[in-house]
């Protein structure tokens, strides 16, 4: 018996028909219960920090404090919801609106503009205080603090050094390199150099060269994560004197939680796993994933977290069939479409990437040894040659892509389907 299953492509749906005996799990985030209000869930993580006194206890009159806030990338967070209460929390303990000051963690991202600023502090903040962009090239605006034991040069914003405390805000999410986003990654990449991101983020990668990327650095995963480690033992040396995280779930905040750097962000990690962790009892011979939908496959490089979910629940040398409408083409900059383009096999791109790491490379890359050790298929509006040299087959239809598996290896293979793919992470039973 057939079952169909809309899944989201751009601004679109198309339908997967595909035989029930057939399906392994559809993978969707596990149902979230809303029992309190925003403003209440805030609130409540600011009264009730972890491992740590309230904030308005930690800080002093006089004292300056820099509050790091995400960039425009990251506005889903919400931070016009929660700054206000977290400057209430302050000036409670007695710090002036003058020793405030707010850095936009950049990391390695574009300057933003006023409109921009104003949208993530909110109108009435906007109005009291000003946003400084980190700028992770300027070196007059960065102070040396010491080398991590990965070999990687801690260069951090001198502003934030220069205050008493530093507050670290965010959201927590699965990240595809560092396990999970928030916490110590608002001081490395968020206000760090550009050397500093790129010595962290080269960790990606097996120190045996032919092996890919680094088996435990991985979404989901801290443990023997070098990539975490490294952004830890730089977060040690700025010493964060408190933090506040939201985890979102259905376009609102879900959870939050405050307090110490490390123990803060260890609970806001199980709260993501218990939204998008999503258990599977095997993994499958293949594996059908929508990013979502617009703005998540609005073009390649967007769509990378929903190949990284997708290969977690397909078995070892089987089919993954991506919707990624990529409107905007390949995206990223011109190191990610060199990558995928200008190379004819995974080995020289990875000794490019080696050579001369970026993030924008490695994502490229990923692409190119995912479709090196998977039949990947990609539905999209993509031109079927541009991927030939990355070996990633290109269809229109999910029709098309169900040809190119080819019918009677699809009536013997168990399927996955992922409707919501850039989010949920598959986790074996055990793993």
């Amino acid at each position: 018996m057939n079952k169909e299953i809309a899944l989201r492509y751009g601004t679109e749906t198309m339908v997967l028909n595909v035989e029930s005996e057939n399906i392994l799990q559809i993978i969707e985030s596990n149902p979230v219960t809303f029992e309190k209000t925003e403003a209440e869930i805030i609130e409540d993580a600011l009264a009730h920090p972890i491992a740590s006194a309230r904030l308005r206890e930690l800080v002093h009159p006089g004292e300056r404090v820099c509050i790091v806030i995400p960039d425009i990338t990251r506005a889903w967070q919400k931070t016009s919801l929660y700054l206000p209460r977290l400057i209430a929390e302050l000036q409670q303990g007695g710090v002036q609106d003058q020793d405030i000051v707010f850095i936009c963690a950049l990391g390695t991202h574009r300057r933003q503009t006023p409109e921009e600023h104003r949208l993530l502090l909110g109108p009435e903040l906007a109005d009291r205080f000003t946003v400084l962009d980190h700028d992770c090239y300027d070196k007059n605006q960065l102070v040396y603090l010491g080398q991590t034991t990965y070999g990687t040069p801690v260069w951090v914003n001198k502003t934030a050094m220069d205050c008493d405390h530093i507050v670290l805000t965010g959201g927590i999410v699965y990240h595809f390199l560092a396990g999970w986003a928030g916490g110590r990654k608002y001081v490395l990449p968020g206000i760090s150099s550009y050397e500093t991101v790129m010595a962290n983020h080269s960790l990606s990668l097996n120190p045996v060269r032919g092996k890919g990327p680094h088996p435990d650095v991985r979404s989901g995963n801290v443990a023997n994560n070098l990539l975490h480690l490294d952004m830890l033992e730089a977060a040690s040396f700025v010493r964060p004197t408190f933090i506040f995280n939201v985890v979102i779930a259905e376009n609102r905040i879900a959870g939050a939680v405050a307090g110490h750097y490390l123990a803060a962000h260890e609970q806001g990690r199980a709260m993501v796993d218990a939204i998008d962790g999503v258990t599977i009892r095997e993994k499958a011979d293949l594996v059908i994933a929508s990013a979502g939908g617009s703005p998540k496959d609005v073009n390649l490089y967007q769509s990378i977290k929903t190949l990284i979910n997708a290969r977690e629940a397909a078995k070892p040398g089987g089919s993954i069939v991506i919707l990624a409408e990529c409107p905007e083409g390949l995206g990223g900059n011109a190191e990610v479409q060199d990558m995928i383009l200008n190379y004819d096999t995974v080995l020289e791109r990875e000794d490019a990437l080696r050579a001369d790491y970026s993030i924008s490379k490695y994502v490229g890359y990923y692409f190119c040894e995912t479709a090196e050790k998977y039949n990947l298929i990609l539905v999209s509006s993509l031109e079927p040659d541009l991927l030939k040299k990355a070996n990633i087959k290109i269809v229109k239809t999910l029709a098309d892509a169900m040809q190119l598996v080819g019918a009677e290896q699809l009536a013997a293979m168990k399927v996955h389907v992922m409707p919501q793919a850039a989010n949920t992470l598959p986790r074996v039973t055990g793993a």
